[in-house]
């Protein structure tokens, strides 16, 4: 049984926590914690997206 692990799209580590997301223009984007997390989408604020929040 082979496991694919997720690294972080900023900084290249392997991601075992999951919840530390982002959708860009280029798709999702997984990261390793909420630093990276925060960074990339400083860097990048460009490419993200935002989605209009559901009605609960």
């Amino acid at each position: 049984m082979s496991e694919t692990k997720k690294t972080c799209d900023l900084c290249g580590l392997t991601v075992e926590v999951s919840g530390f997301t982002l959708k860009t223009k280029e798709g999702d984007k997984a990261f390793c914690c909420e630093g990276c997390l925060g960074i990339y989408q400083m860097l990048h604020i460009d490419q993200v997206t935002t989605e209009p929040k559901q009605p609960s």
